[in-house]
């Protein structure tokens, strides 16, 4: 079974611990970084090559827009955002996002959003 990569970019500590949490229990996931800014995210998604990106909209540096644009062409993890915004879900969508989770999400929509992506 090969194993599924994912990186969790957050810059609210909570919410990227818990994230990293749920990948981690879901027993489908390894989560090889968790980032706070958009630099780090870009510099470690290049680097690692996760299969999947979990991506916060708003954070210090670049947002997570910023970071699709900075990655494109270089890597294609799959993306979920996750955002307390839903303002940005189209917006999302058009830059071929696979998810939206709107925070505050719970298990169950995180399991259909994991299942999204991994698929």
């Amino acid at each position: 079974m090969t194993t599924i990569t994912a990186i969790v970019a957050d810059d609210e500590s909570v919410a990227r611990r818990r994230l990293v949490r749920m990948l981690e229990e879901s027993g489908r996931v390894c989560v090889v970084a968790a980032c706070a800014g958009g630099r780090d995210a870009v510099e470690r998604v290049v680097s690692l090559r996760p299969d999947l990106l979990f991506l916060d909209v708003q954070m210090p540096e670049l947002d997570g827009f910023q970071v699709v644009e900075a990655i494109a062409g270089r890597v294609s993890p799959a993306i979920v955002f996750v955002t307390a915004y839903d303002q940005y879900a189209l917006l999302a969508f058009d830059v071929h996002a696979v998810d939206y989770l709107l925070k505050p999400f719970d298990a169950a929509r995180f399991e259909d959003a994991l299942g999204r992506a991994i698929d």
